[in-house]
């Protein structure tokens, strides 16, 4: 079964790079489509552990593949590429599948623990140090701002500033929802301008959850419908964590990133097979 799923995201990710026409060297006898498939099938099934995944594809996949540090290259030089497949496979959801509710939600990711944030190499600012309303805590990282469908498979995703309140990104990220759409998020989210400004200029109805001194009220039934909403983008967070090492290894922020947006993508891919 899972030599199946792995052949199944080749074929996927194949068809996709010649969907957009991806050009590289003929020459290659390890492909583009075979490093993002093996980077995809180390962050679902290895928690990123490339050297395992490799042994992995090599014994039961392929019949050759590349070194640890070859692999790593051809992956940073893929990262925009990546991030297009991730928002290609959403617009498949978004406007070929009808999906018409959409939810966001952010998550913290830690560079390191509090204590070696003066040791940290990855990051050396104070806008990486963030507030995690949930667990009560002080972070150092980023975090991955996450649009789904109803059904919980992301269709967008945005890293940000650990520091960043999630009602400051919301004016600054781009989002392409269907016209007459609609956006649930939680009460951190809001800001009264930006939900006009996207029914109005984006035809998108901002269904943010109310705070108990909010001047714009829902009524209980509309709560209601929020807090169920949000409870699903909540079991995809919970998912796509569990996917992660407690501990991502990276030596630059670049890698740090690139494998974030890897673990989401993996969770996509896997979502999209299913379906």
């Amino acid at each position: 079964m899972l030599q199946d799923k792995v052949i199944a995201i080749y074929c996927l990710i194949d068809d996709l790079l010649k969907e957009m026409n991806h050009k590289e060297h003929n020459n290659r006898l390890f492909t583009d489509g075979q490093v993002i498939t093996t980077a995809l099938v180390s962050a679902l099934y290895f928690r990123g552990n490339q050297s395992l995944t490799l042994d992995y594809m090599h014994s039961h996949i392929f019949d050759q593949v590349i070194k640890k540090s070859g692999s790593t290259k051809r992956l940073h030089k893929l990262k925009e590429t990546l991030m297009f497949i991730l928002l290609r496979i959403g617009k498949v959801f978004k406007y070929l599948c009808c999906e018409m509710e959409y939810i966001i939600d952010s998550f913290p990711v830690k560079a390191c623990h509090n204590i070696r944030i003066s040791r940290c190499k990855l990051f050396r600012d104070e806008k990486y140090r963030g507030y995690n309303a949930s667990k009560r805590e002080h972070f150092y990282g980023v975090k991955v701002q996450l649009v789904t469908t109803a059904d919980g498979i992301p269709v967008e995703m945005y890293l940000v500033e650990g520091a960043e309140h999630d009602s400051q990104i919301l004016g600054r990220m781009y989002h392409d929802l269907p016209p007459e759409s609609s956006l649930f998020g939680d009460s951190g989210y809001t800001n009264y301008e930006i939900e006009d400004m996207f029914r109005e200029v984006e035809q998108v109805d901002l269904q943010i959850s109310r705070k108990s001194n909010s001047k714009r009220k829902d009524t209980p039934a509309l709560a209601f419908i929020k807090e169920h909403m949000r409870k699903r983008i909540e079991t995809t967070i919970s998912q796509i964590s569990a996917l992660m090492p407690r501990h991502i290894n990276a030596v630059t922020a670049n890698g740090f990133l690139l494998k974030l947006i890897l673990f989401v993508m993996a969770f996509q891919v896997d979502k999209c097979i299913l379906e």
